[in-house]
């Protein structure tokens, strides 16, 4: 009883929950009916409606941020805000890519000084790549060029994918150093110290640390590419939101990449760089030869092995089935397709050019309900005695002498470079890229090697902008709201996540065991005698009046009850004194005396 009790209760719950749910949507549907009625006398009466909305209170405005461009304050080598709206200070490259067709080797791609699209922060400017499918070049030189030695390098910028990312990057290259670097000439091949930053392209989401490391013996210039980061990059690349990406590198080798200051990558140059930074002490001897006689094989078909003399390697895999029976019916002189009869030979047909024609195939009718049509043969079935073409058994290879490598030798080319931060100065700050994208936001290009300046830079631009974009966004209701709007399956949880905690708590809070199966569990647990416990409701009840019976009755016959108790004890007492005075009187009573 109980149990069921438990469900009902449960089922009722879940009920009452789809028919809330319902009765939401039914009432939203009728205010979407209300308000296309609202809409006709709009057009109606749109002057007096206009007075009505002016007086009733609308929702509480969204809380306005009040954009103030940054200022660096200390020290920095290169600090770009966009705020004038100019490109001042920068360079558009004039020159052409090469190995490639000369009508998409210009650097012809558009950039322009706006504010964003959906901006939260009116005044707020930034550099916009307008373009697709195009090659942009673009640059500026730092305040002064940076050094590698004792001071760290911070490196950061804001990118905003407005109308998302297909295929292109956004990343800035920090050009090195050079006697011939010409801002103008800017193209992929000109040389660069660090490249850093998003690209995307399909579903490969990509976040570049790459730095050209000098090799000290040949002087020569190799790529090292950070490891991969571990997080999950796909949400930076379609949310449509700006975010800061920092390069932090430090002289102990270690380095950091952080978005919108949370650290997603992280290693030292020594140890988490592709190709790494310094070769092997050892290579393999180039001249070493594998010598004739060494047998790498591990195993070896057994010398000794004879094919059995039953062993028939001409038996087929496949043979008749020598049981099978031509069912009834089989139509042998049916052809199991026949020419259509209602096919027309074309009349542009040419059997001169075209051959004769014939009219196509059609499967032929007469064998619909027949089992089967034309010459009936056995089926073919596994032949229980093939074994196929014998081989030797495999045996351990006694010669066998394992994998022969080459020995190895000092590497010629070796070198140990344990400070692979000194890298090449670098002098200036670019972007140079293709994008099958337009509109990729840039903003607030910062470099530095103090890291309280970088803070108080952080703060006052992608922090202010993080702030109005946040102040902006729906509430959490708002948000779930819209959510299952999009996906209308989301309400069917929004249901379960709400229904079930009231149900346990119904089932599990408001109900509970009855103490006769509390004690009957507990004598369960003992060998000790335990009375008749009766489980029928209808006995208990019968009980229960019974016992209140009692009590009236009791309760209305108390008084006389006791006077008739009193009166019965002195009743008692005249007669057992009755008792003992006839016993004395009586000769039985008396004791005999003794001659």
């Amino acid at each position: 009883m109980e149990l069921k009790m438990r469900l009902c209760v449960a089922l009722l719950s879940l009920s009452l929950c789809l028919g809330l749910m319902g009765h939401v949507r039914a009432q939203e549907e009728a205010e979407d009916m209300d308000m296309d009625v609202e809409d006709a006398i709009d057009d109606m009466q749109e002057e007096d409606v206009e007075e009505e909305e002016q007086q009733v209170p609308s929702s509480p405005p969204v809380p306005t941020v009040t954009y103030k461009a940054p200022e660096p304050m200390g020290e920095h080598y290169f600090a770009e805000s966009f705020d004038k709206g100019t490109l001042q200070g920068w360079v558009l490259s004039q020159a052409k890519k090469d190995g490639i067709d000369e009508e998409i080797a210009k650097y012809d791609g558009k950039w322009e000084v706006e504010e964003m699209k959906d901006t939260k922060l009116p005044g707020d400017k930034g550099l916009v790549l307008k373009s697709k499918a195009k090659h942009h070049a673009i640059s500026a030189l730092l305040l002064r060029p940076f050094t590698f030695d004792t001071k760290l390098l911070i490196v950061q910028y804001e990118v905003n994918f407005q109308t998302g990312i297909d295929c292109g990057g956004a990343y800035v290259k920090l050009l090195s150093q050079t006697p011939d670097l010409d801002l103008e000439e800017f193209v992929d091949k000109t040389p660069y110290t660090i490249m850093f930053g998003p690209d995307k392209c399909g579903e490969d989401y990509k976040l570049h640390f790459i730095f050209r490391h000098k090799n000290p013996k040949t002087g020569e210039f190799e790529e090292k590419h950070a490891k991969k980061p571990d997080a999950d990059l796909r949400t930076y690349y379609t949310d449509k939101k700006t975010h800061l990406y920092t390069l932090v590198l430090n002289p102990d080798n270690s380095f950091e990449i952080l978005i919108d200051q949370t650290v997603v990558n992280s290693g030292s140059l020594l140890t988490d760089m592709t190709p790494p930074i310094n070769p092997p002490a050892e290579i393999e001897d180039p001249d070493d030869l594998k010598p004739e006689d060494w047998d790498e094989r591990p195993k070896i078909q057994d010398p000794d092995a004879v094919k059995p003399e039953d062993w028939d390697e001409d038996a087929p895999a496949k043979i008749a089935d020598e049981d099978a029976v031509k069912p009834d019916g089989w139509l042998d002189e049916e052809p199991e397709y026949i020419s259509d009869p209602d096919a027309l030979k074309p009349e542009d047909w040419d059997e001169d050019m075209d051959g004769e024609w014939e009219a196509p195939q059609i499967p032929n009718p007469v064998c619909e309900t027949a089992p089967g049509c034309g010459p009936w043969e056995r089926p073919v079935i596994d032949n229980p005695n093939y074994k196929g073409k014998w081989k030797p058994p495999m045996i351990d290879n006694p010669n066998y002498q394992g994998v022969w490598k080459p020995r190895k030798i000092p590497n010629p080319d070796f070198f140990e470079d344990l400070h692979p931060f000194r890298m090449t100065p670098i002098s200036a700050v670019g972007l140079e890229l293709w994008s099958m994208s337009s509109d990729i936001f840039f903003d607030n290009f910062f470099v530095t090697s103090d890291r309280n300046v970088a803070e108080r830079w952080t703060a006052d631009g992608w922090g202010l902008k993080k702030a109005a974009e946040g102040a902006a966004e729906p509430g959490l209701m708002n948000q779930m709201i819209t959510a299952a709007e999009e996906r209308p399956w989301l309400w069917v949880v929004y249901v379960l996540t709400v229904a079930l905690p009231l149900v346990l708590i119904i089932v599990f809070c408001c109900t509970g065991k009855s103490s006769e199966s509390t004690s009957a569990a507990e004598y369960k647990k003992t060998d000790a005698p335990q009375p008749d416990v009766k489980e029928e409701d209808e006995e208990e009840e019968a009980k229960e009046e019974e016992s209140a019976k009692k009590s009236e009755e009791e309760d209305s016959t108390g008084e006389a009850e006791e006077a008739a108790e009193d009166n019965d004890k002195d009743d008692i007492t005249s007669s057992q004194r009755l008792e003992d005075d006839i016993l004395r009187r009586s000769p039985r009573s008396r004791k005999p005396r003794k001659d």
